[in-house]
């Protein structure tokens, strides 16, 4: 299984989150573009780590929304969300490059994320960039969404994934933010639901039914509180229980 977290969204003297130690723990990096957080030197470092520890890297692409953290919804005209993924992913390209790394897949984020996940006139915007960039990048996407199956048709590769720290909702989808109980925080009980996921392919919901989610990777938002612990938790839980971690992609186990 694939552990990703969401890194490099530190800005200037904003601190945002710990990717130095989440490093060591995921088998892939989400990495801002610069458009909803991140700073060139900020994201460069993030390369940088990642490349010394063999992780994988991804182009954490998002909606021109700094102020809001790109989670904030956004009708973007289509040819201009297609440049802008574009230029997102040229960006990160050339700082991977020097940071002697590669960019292998695409995750949008936040409200872009989201969006896609159901409305197909953005999502054939997304799905044209990495076309016009590099279809063999991978395109990671929300578990059981409409995109998932459309990205595929266009050709993409498509991981699929699931949230650790994410409460869903009877249909299998992420309950809103703003609603009570949607960030879960407790490192033990994300752990061992993420095991169950992995053992029986189910999530609990916020009701108390079990969803069934097809995922090839799991992510930890870097900004969430105690990101860190989580992931530590999930990780060494999986270990000892006999589930090996590697990028999606991979050969090998970490």
């Amino acid at each position: 299984m694939d552990l990703n977290s969401d890194l490099g969204e530190s800005f200037g003297a904003w601190a945002m989150g710990d990717d130095a130690t989440m490093l060591e723990i995921v088998t892939s990096a989400n990495v801002a573009c610069g458009f909803h957080a991140g700073d060139p030197n900020g994201i460069l470092t993030t390369l940088r780590a990642a490349a010394e520890r063999g992780v994988q890297v991804g182009a954490h692409v998002g909606y021109r929304d700094l102020a809001g953290f790109g989670r904030r919804n956004m009708d973007v005209a289509s040819a201009d969300l297609t440049a802008e993924v574009i230029y997102q992913i040229g960006a990160l390209q050339g700082l991977a490059r020097a940071a002697g790394t590669k960019v292998s897949y695409v995750k949008p984020h936040g409200a872009l994320y989201n969006t896609i996940a159901h409305d197909m006139r953005q999502a054939e915007a997304v799905i044209a960039a990495l076309g016009a960039v590099d279809p063999s990048l991978t395109l990671m996407v929300l578990a059981g969404s409409p995109l998932e199956q459309r990205a595929r048709q266009a050709g993409l590769s498509v991981v699929a994934e699931a949230f650790a720290d994410r409460a869903y909702d009877d249909g299998g989808q992420l309950v809103s933010r703003k609603l009570p109980g949607a960030v879960l925080h407790d490192a033990d009980v994300v752990a061992q639901r993420m095991l169950r996921f992995v053992r029986e392919g189910v999530i609990r919901s916020i009701n108390g039914r079990d969803v069934r989610v097809d995922a090839q990777s799991i992510c930890v938002h870097g900004d969430s509180p105690g990101a860190v612990e989580m992931a530590r938790q999930i990780r060494a839980l999986f270990l000892r229980e006999g589930v090996s971690l590697a990028a999606f992609g991979a050969g090998g186990a970490a």
